[in-house]
């Protein structure tokens, strides 16, 4: 009688059970990639997110740091127009053996030059011409020159010499080169030359060729005044004193042109010889 295989529980698996299990692998693994996959995905995606963060900052601080230059370079500007140049005086056109030079004072044996810087005055109120000190032109004393502002005017002293060995003309040209906030309408520019003072302002704002009172009118809106063949002596020297100062007392003295600033720029030219 043959014998008969036992049966141990627990050890035997049917093929149904066998395929189940196969399968239920099977949806594991395919879960465990698409796990991995998303999680890979999901990491580029960060990765991508700081590295246009990085970017984004980088951009930023490009514009941040060009904006700053900028305002830097305005700043500089600013300084530049209302810190020095609201008064400079040079020479222009020299001829064959004649020459002209600047010197602050007269006796020239501080250098000669080219070109004076006037400066500046800063910070100024309007005021009147009746307010200025009397004889400005000789406040630093006899043959000195150079800046002598008061608090609410510019005031320069100079002197320009024939330091050729031939007598001379020159031509005189003293230009407004900048205004803001139409300051230049209520400025006054008083200029001595050996002495005798005269006023120059803006024409009236409604009539250009009409003079304000006490003053002589500009040449034009940009031309203080202009003089032509002003005789020289060889080694002689004409004293010059620059007062500019914002007149109280002008119609256009408003408001308005509270923080403004005037540059101006004088310029001495040998005269051409005649040819007669």
């Amino acid at each position: 009688m043959p014998f008969k295989k036992k049966n141990i529980q627990g050890n035997s698996a049917t093929p149904e059970e066998v395929a189940n299990l196969g399968q239920k692998h099977e949806v594991q693994a395919a879960k465990d990639k698409k796990t991995d996959a998303y999680d890979h995905f999901h990491a580029q995606e960060e990765a991508k997110k700081v590295a246009d963060a990085k970017k984004r900052k980088k951009i930023y601080a490009i514009i941040l740091g060009s904006l700053l230059g900028i305002l830097i370079v305005l700043y500089l500007v600013s300084m530049l127009t209302t810190k020095w140049g609201d008064l400079t005086i040079t020479i222009g056109d020299l001829r064959d053996g004649k020459t002209i030079m600047l010197c602050e004072n007269a006796d020239f044996e501080d250098g000669v030059s080219v070109k004076l810087n006037g400066g500046s005055v800063n910070e100024v109120t309007n005021i009147t011409k009746s307010w200025l000190p009397e004889g400005l032109d000789n406040e630093l004393g006899e043959g000195k020159g150079g800046q002598h502002n008061g608090e609410d005017y510019l005031a320069y002293t100079f002197y320009l010499k024939n330091t050729g060995d031939e007598d001379l003309e020159y031509n005189t040209t003293f230009n407004l080169t900048g205004a803001t906030k139409s300051a230049d309408e209520a400025a006054r520019f008083q200029i001595y030359r050996n002495g005798e003072a005269q006023v120059y302002a803006k024409g009236k704002y409604d009539n250009r060729e009409q003079a304000e009172a006490d003053a002589t009118a500009f040449v034009n809106d940009t031309t203080i005044f202009q003089t032509v063949n002003t005789p020289l002596k060889a080694g002689d020297s004409d004293k010059y004193t620059v007062v500019i100062w914002i007149e109280g007392e002008d119609p256009e003295c408003k408001d308005p042109i509270r923080g403004g600033s005037v540059r101006s720029h004088m310029v001495f030219d040998i005269a051409a010889e005649s040819s007669d």
